[in-house]
């Protein structure tokens, strides 16, 4: 049992950092994790006030098998296909955290509260289906503080203006170039915009654009120790964190823009840049690299538990770390593409593969799925 002396240490970090106008969300969901108390008890102690879920989150969820044996010999004795089984499983867990974070969601007016769950990953470049695989996700999960999850592909966008059009919160994923974050901002008004023109009201709307952090560091920083020169190791762990902060200097160009003020004056809501990916994926970086020094006003965090216990334990938050950086943002990249890394190629390439491995993790969920289904004497296909 944790003390209330305990918690206000622990929280001491994240307290500064909600303080500073970043939400906290926790990038990992469980069955085990909601029925143990545990993430209620990161609501109350450790600042959390959302949840984001994505194909390889559940993969290792429901993989492990705990906490979902009562409900797959359900499933199988209905004889339902291993598509349902795994979205009803899925959309259980993701109603369960709304529930425990609905006080949240109130509290904020809708702003926090949020738990996001993603379209079939398989539907990436698939427009339409995407968009009814987002309509049938709200439907089923039937709170007020889900969000849906819509990869920022180029068949992406129109679906994002279409379920924004249609009232639906959307949690934009995958997302790695600043080109494509400015398209996503367009799609998100375009959304507005269609939902205005039929009557809904806006404020009942919210968004995040979720912007992957480590990843590239990881790519730019394994092509920088290929060449080897003191100019490229100088370059090292820079590079993401001047993707981030230019990203949000598009933010704030994007939400001060005429097209937004319009937008502003029915009570729309910004959707706010969400920094994903922010566990470091090298050990000689410091475990909190990408939350201490992404805090700017306005922006949603979601970690790993581990990135979130870090941050608690030793984060230095000194306030806002972004917005005074653009002009270094812009030389730090400017200097990876001096030496011949080329920006958008890693980009696209790492938008490639973040769509490529959910959709291994959600096969391999499917896999596990099914051979549970049939190990209860029931055939699955």
């Amino acid at each position: 049992m944790i003390t209330v002396t305990e918690a206000t240490a622990t929280a001491g970090a994240l307290k500064r950092l909600s303080d500073e106008g970043v939400s906290i969300w926790l990038d990992d969901l469980s069955r085990k994790r909601i029925e143990s108390g545990n993430l209620a008890a990161l609501v109350e102690n450790k600042n959390v006030v959302g949840v984001t879920t994505n194909p390889s989150i559940f993969q290792a969820a429901i993989g492990s098998g705990e906490g979902y044996e009562e409900q797959l010999t359900d499933l199988a004795v209905r004889g339902v296909t291993v598509d349902e089984a795994v979205r009803m499983m899925t959309t259980a867990d993701v109603r369960a955290a709304a529930d425990i974070l609905r006080g949240v969601y109130d509290a904020t007016d809708g702003r926090d509260g949020r738990v996001s769950i993603e379209v079939d990953p398989r539907l990436a470049h698939e427009t339409a289906a995407t968009i009814a695989e987002a309509k049938q996700l709200a439907w089923l999960v039937n709170r007020p503080n889900v969000m849906i999850k819509i990869p920022a592909t180029k068949a992406g966008l129109p679906a994002i203006t279409e379920v924004i059009g249609l009232g639906i919160s959307v949690n934009v994923t995958l997302i790695f170039s600043l080109e494509r974050y400015r398209e996503v901002m367009d799609a998100y008004l375009a959304g507005l915009e269609k939902a205005a023109a039929k009557g809904l009201d806006l404020a009942t709307i919210h968004s995040v654009a979720s912007f992957f952090v480590s990843r590239v560091d990881s790519e730019i920083d394994k092509r920088l120790t290929v060449l080897g020169t003191d100019e490229a190791l100088a370059l090292k762990g820079k590079a993401a964190l001047a993707n981030a902060r230019l990203a949000y200097e598009a933010y704030e160009e994007v939400f001060a823009s005429a097209r937004w003020q319009e937008l502003d004056k029915a009570q729309a809501n910004k959707q706010r840049p969400l920094w994903a990916s922010t566990g470091v994926k090298d050990p000689a970086y410091k475990d909190t690299l990408y939350v201490d020094e992404l805090v700017a006003p306005g922006t949603v965090n979601t970690m790993p538990e581990a990135t979130l216990n870090a941050t608690a334990d030793h984060g230095e938050i000194t306030g806002d770390t972004v917005t005074g950086g653009y002009d270094r943002a812009r030389a730090d990249l400017a200097g990876v593409e001096a030496l011949g890394i080329s920006y958008d190629e890693v980009v696209q390439q790492l938008e490639d593969e973040g769509v490529a491995k959910f959709e291994v993790a959600w096969n391999d969920l499917l896999a596990t799925v099914s051979k549970s289904l049939d190990s209860k004497g029931v055939d699955a296909e």
